[in-house]
């Protein structure tokens, strides 16, 4: 046949779209020209597939070859199509099985030697192939288990180009490669961090728990040395196991990023950038592939960005949008990424740029100024969206030996109670926790506050002390805390 068609999978930010990889043989003067708005490296993919099809013993037809990429108007990067025009435009020529060449999806970057080389976002890609009702994917051997977290489509791992081929009916020999294998990923986590490890600081851990049970913002103010740190590196352990749903999601940032995911975590994530980083760091981007950035890692999870006060204004100006929606958008020449955002914020700050402002026994050097602009780094309309507040002071060995510790096992249970209450009061609603119900149900819904209640708020309201959303804060807040009782 002179025409062969088969599948792969553009990547749009979070998201996969199924790409059509049609390859047309005719008698004209030879060339290999791929069309459909592919990126630098995707024009490169000629080359490569070129030389790994002849290193594979199975030669491009010396004819014109012409590969289009449908739809055309889909920006299309990466060198995942590698597997996909490589296997349609020898399809053009050789004797393979075109039902089976064009009922499955390629996905996998080819070495000059034919090897399968693995790629960044195979579990989105995957996910998008079996939405689009696809039954069969190859990938490169060493994405295999991740492509196996996918329920509901066959995955084939293939260590090199010749075993592709010969799966489709094709006549070659398959040689005995080793297959190419993924970077060394990160390291585990040292062990489990437990709630009871912070003493002394028992207000501090309810205001935790109340975070976790309601999905609040939690904004710690305090000097060095107060555990700020210590209690929101455990904020994770006492929220809810993700659900399948979740945890199909963060995996796909994860694989997004390039990281290794041979598992489906239930441990929601954590991310804790650099005060260094920059706006493109948090949101993501990238001049060539976009990337996603720690507020997307975090989706599902919590983002905590410790020295709050030391980020740069633009970029904690970044969050309030991601905050709004729940979700991103990079935005790029030609091009723009959606990426999910549903993260719990935790902000850490010292009082002053020395951090002994207003502490019993410190002693501030920092100058009036500084410790306005220090503290001007957090804008009116980010503070607005923290739900929480909370200061901490440094633990004394009275309270150090006296109050009693909680555990997490503890904390995670209360949680988990008072997240099914909030859910059986939000029954028939659109909200499972209090941190997304909206004031106008807060304020005039079934579970108001009678005016009586209210009339501290509504004369602070009146004075211009509190804003609307900081009105509506606390009723949320109030919610949770009463779940928790």
């Amino acid at each position: 046949m002179s025409v062969a068609r088969t599948w792969a999978v553009a990547l749009v930010g979070a998201e996969g779209e199924c790409v059509e990889v049609e390859a047309d043989l005719s008698n004209q003067t030879p060339e290999f020209r791929i069309i459909g708005l592919p990126d630098k490296a995707l024009a490169e993919a000629v080359q490569r597939v070129h030389n790994a099809c002849a290193n594979s013993s199975t030669p491009l037809p010396r004819r014109r070859l012409t590969v289009n990429l449908s739809p055309a108007s889909l920006p299309k990067q990466g060198s995942g199509f590698d597997v996909g025009i490589a296997i349609a435009s020898l399809a053009t020529e050789s004797r393979m099985d075109a039902a089976s060449v064009a009922g499955t999806v390629h996905l996998g970057e080819l070495g000059l030697d034919g090897r399968l080389r693995p790629i960044p976002g195979i579990l989105p890609a995957v996910v998008a192939a079996r939405r689009a009702g696809h039954r069969r994917v190859v990938v490169p051997h060493a994405n295999g288990p991740e492509a196996a977290l996918v329920d509901g489509i066959e995955v084939l791992a293939a260590a090199n180009l010749a075993q592709v081929i010969a799966w489709h009916g094709g006549d070659v020999d398959v040689p005995d490669d080793v297959p190419v294998a993924l970077a060394d990923g990160e390291a585990p986590p040292a062990g489990a961090l437990d709630l009871s490890d912070v003493i002394g600081q028992r207000e501090a851990v309810e205001a935790l728990i109340v975070a976790a049970a309601g999905g609040h913002h939690l904004l710690m103010c305090g000097p060095p040395g107060a555990g700020k740190t210590m209690l929101a590196s455990r904020l994770p352990g006492i929220l809810p196991a993700l659900d399948d749903q979740a945890a199909l999601v963060s995996a796909s940032i994860r694989s997004l990023s390039g990281a290794r995911v041979l598992e489906l975590s239930r441990t929601p994530p954590f991310e804790a950038p650099h005060h260094s980083a920059s706006v493109a760091a948090l949101v993501g981007g990238g001049s060539r592939v976009l990337r996603p950035g720690a507020i997307a890692r975090a989706s599902e999870g919590v983002l905590f960005l410790d020295e709050a006060g030391e980020f740069q204004a633009s970029a904690l100006d970044a969050l309030r949008q991601p905050l709004e929606t729940g979700s991103i958008t990079i935005h790029r020449a030609g091009t723009s990424a959606q990426y999910p955002a549903r993260f719990q914020l935790v902000l850490a700050t010292n009082p002053c740029p020395c951090g002994d402002y207003g502490i019993r026994g410190g002693t501030c050097t920092c100058p009036p100024a500084a410790i306005r602009r220090y503290l001007g780094r957090l804008s009116g309309p980010l503070l607005d969206r923290m739900d929480i507040e909370l200061t901490l002071s440094r633990v004394s060995v009275a309270q150090r030996d006296s109050v009693p510790v909680t555990t997490t096992a503890v904390a995670r249970e209360r949680v988990a109670e008072a997240r099914a209450c909030a859910a059986r009061r939000l029954e028939g609603t659109p909200w499972h926790v209090n941190a997304d119900v909206p004031g106008t149900w807060l304020r005039e819904g079934p579970s108001a506050p009678t005016p009586v209640v209210r009339r501290p708020l509504d004369a602070a309201l009146h004075r211009g002390a509190l804003t609307l959303r900081g009105y509506d804060r606390v009723l949320r807040v109030r919610n949770t805390w009463f779940h928790l009782m």
